[in-house]
């Protein structure tokens, strides 16, 4: 069997590395926001090209009160896609805020500036890109809009850790970048995780009180907060794989381009890469008319493949019809028909990548 991702090949990779990072924290007696956290923190923030750098306990956290410390809440309107991960428009609602649905680019899969400028109103106050599979959004025109309607621009990297747009490292580009390390991300924990970047220390400081009760001093909330924190031990464990992200990022772009050459032709939808950024390949997603059938065919032949997303947040129980912005989202409806990922990461074989080629080559819808 072929599995679609594989976390625990990191673990074997670098298992001593790793070990050392543990007993490092189990022999300190430091085990919640102490000397590995802030040392990550400024290590990320100087890999990701960010004035600050603040860890959380998920990716949605980051969200979450990265909205807040930007003072968007109740009654705010926040532009999304709805092809997305439906963390995305829960911490929307999280922060008190209203999302927005806005349709994709077909190419892409990420926001399209265009719908986007159709979706804003007067109660808008953000628009949220997420580059979705690694692929950096268009914050090239994002930014411009959010610049002439008086927009924050939030980044959702979750799955976009070291993606480039121009000379830039998304999530040190718009007004906040948030991160999730999650164990299959492209730089994953063993756990939950998650961090926000800022461009500015006031909002810095208030995501640092947000994310545990509202404290400026130990005991002493000086406004509402939450409980959200990244540990010791996620933080040592990012620490020793943050310098190795460059060379796994390598290696997804290696196993991509295999697969763009070698499935051309085919029948397939192929992703592109926009001009002036540089894709992650968090997601190999390929699109097929009859996606279900190539996905059978895929599991006879031993080959693990996944559906990122089947179903767009604006179809699901929990938000249809009641979320604007639903009512016609083309693309985002028919990428959920017939998107398809392939199995793809660091450690996948040459061996195993050519099965998964030669089994897609062998489909006849």
């Amino acid at each position: 069997m072929i599995p679609f991702a594989r976390p625990g090949d990191s673990w074997k990779a670098h298992r001593q590395a790793i070990e050392g990072a543990l007993h490092r924290v189990l022999d300190s007696g430091r085990y919640i926001l102490g000397p590995e956290v802030e040392a990550f923190e400024r290590e990320f923030a100087a890999a990701c090209g960010s004035p600050f750098a603040i860890g959380v306990g998920s990716g949605t956290d980051a969200l979450h009160l990265a909205l807040r410390a930007l003072g968007i809440g109740a009654g705010d309107e926040v532009i999304v896609p709805s092809h997305t991960a439906v963390a995305t428009i829960a911490a929307v609602e999280m922060a008190g805020a209203i999302p927005v649905f806005a349709d994709i680019e077909a190419a892409t899969f990420t926001l399209d500036p265009a719908r986007v400028d159709e979706a804003c109103g007067p109660k808008t106050k953000a628009i949220l890109a997420v580059h979705l599979y690694g692929q950096p959004a268009d914050l090239d025109r994002l930014g411009a809009i959010a610049r002439s309607r008086g927009l924050l621009l939030i980044e959702d990297c979750a799955q976009a850790h070291g993606a480039r747009h121009r000379n830039l490292t998304v999530g040190s580009i718009g007004d906040a970048g948030c991160f999730s390390f999650y164990p299959t991300k492209n730089l994953g924990a063993f756990g939950d995780g998650g961090l926000v970047c800022a461009r500015e220390s006031a909002v810095a400081s208030r995501i640092r009180e947000l994310r545990e009760y509202g404290w400026r001093e130990r005991y002493h909330s000086a406004t509402t907060g939450f409980n959200s924190r990244l540990d010791e031990l996620q933080a040592a464990i990012l620490r020793e794989k943050l310098p190795r992200l460059g060379a796994d990022t390598a290696e997804r772009q290696r196993q991509a381009a295999v697969y763009l050459h070698e499935l051309d032709g085919t029948g397939v939808g192929l992703p592109r890469v926009r001009p002036g950024t540089s894709h992650v390949f968090h997601l190999f997603v390929v699109r097929s008319a009859d996606r279900e059938g190539l996905k059978r065919h895929l599991q006879s032949k031993g080959i693990g493949a996944a559906i990122h997303y089947p179903l767009p947040v604006h179809l699901q129980d929990a938000y249809r019809g009641r979320v604007r912005g639903g009512e016609a989202l083309p693309e985002s409806e028919r990428a959920c028909r017939e998107i398809l990922s392939l199995p793809l990461f660091p450690g996948l074989t040459e061996g195993e990548q050519q099965t998964v080629i030669d089994a897609v080559k062998s489909f006849r819808a």
